[in-house]
């Protein structure tokens, strides 16, 4: 596999975005896409310089030439569309929040696992050169055992209720749009909590507006996490314990630099830049999965997605609220 073609299922703006980041891979080809709507589908073609446009997602996913697709529509829809691409032998690489549920979420890794076939969520933060040597650095021992992660996502979004953000048959809210970056952030420093405390405001249609989150673990740590449409937060983060704090600057989900602060030490900034977006950094991980023959990214293995969705799940079930069909 000298270059893997990618098939791009939607057409909004995280698609465009992440197909431009893609023609920076020299090994990485779009050779289709596919939408919904055929029209659609064409003008993005066009305006990308992608061969083909397909009027369906089962087109796409039956397209020969296409070995993975990036899944890219609104968050109601990622679990027909991953369940499309699977059912058709593709490699599936699927933007967060992954599914709508844990439920949902369990059902394609089953799935994946028992066709043989790649699956990732698309959380690209995880596979960025920043974060991965924040990473390094907290499993070195250069802060000790972490003891406290803050991390936040709050936008000012005037929006109205048909809007995706507000709209509950979309997956709307801050939780599953935003609030998912420092869940996974978290999860990435501590694991999976023993214990989940929530608080949130809804809007009108019924899905949260500004949500706080307090994540408290057998070992004594904590994690305070905050999101939210109405709240036009700094976007930031930080990893504590004994020996001191590395803090990440906004938007912390896709950082080049961050400062390591160690007692007794001047402040050590580390500037790890990345090309583009940021976005190629999780297409190349996909790449090199499949090119390894591994079903799952070690980066983002499957079952830090299920732990993040059920974590989800259970911080919507504290404040509230379901979206239709559950």
């Amino acid at each position: 596999m000298s270059t893997i073609k990618w098939g791009i299922l939607a057409t909004g703006g995280i698609a465009a975005t992440f197909t431009e980041d893609l023609k920076l891979l020299p090994d990485a080809e779009v050779v289709a896409v596919g939408s919904r709507s055929v029209e659609s589908a064409r003008a993005f073609a066009d305006r990308h310089g992608i061969p083909r446009a397909h009027g369906s997602w089962a087109e796409l996913a039956a397209d020969p030439d296409v070995d993975i697709v990036y899944i890219a529509n609104t968050q109601n829809a990622h679990y027909d569309a991953v369940l499309t691409c699977l059912n058709a032998g593709k490699a599936v690489l699927c933007e967060k929040a992954f599914t709508l549920n844990r439920a949902q979420a369990a059902k394609l890794v089953d799935l994946a696992r028992e066709r043989g076939l790649f699956l990732m969520e698309a959380m690209w933060t995880r596979c960025l050169p920043a974060v991965r040597k924040i990473v390094e650095l907290v499993e070195g021992g250069a802060i000790g055992p972490v003891g406290t992660v803050h991390a936040d996502f709050g936008i000012s979004a005037d929006v109205g209720p048909d809007h995706r953000l507000r709209d509950p048959a979309l997956g709307g809210g801050a939780l599953l749009d935003l609030g998912v970056y420092p869940v996974s952030f978290a999860h990435l420093m501590l694991g999976e909590p023993a214990k989940v405390q929530s608080w949130g405001r809804l809007t009108p249609e019924g899905v949260d507006e500004n949500t706080g989150m307090l994540f408290g673990y057998d070992n004594g740590a904590v994690a305070l996490l905050s999101c939210g449409i109405t709240t036009n937060g700094p976007v930031v983060a930080s990893v504590s314990g004994p020996l001191g704090r590395i803090e990440v600057p906004g938007p912390f989900f896709r950082p080049d630099t961050f400062t390591l602060h160690r007692r007794d030490a001047e402040p050590e900034t580390f500037h790890v830049p990345y090309e583009g977006v940021g976005m190629l950094h999780e297409a190349a991980e996909a790449m090199r999965c499949l090119r390894e023959g591994l079903l799952e990214s070690p980066l983002v293995p499957w079952q830090a997605t299920l732990d993040v969705m059920g974590l989800l799940d259970e911080v919507r079930a504290q404040v509230g609220v379901r979206f239709p069909g559950e």
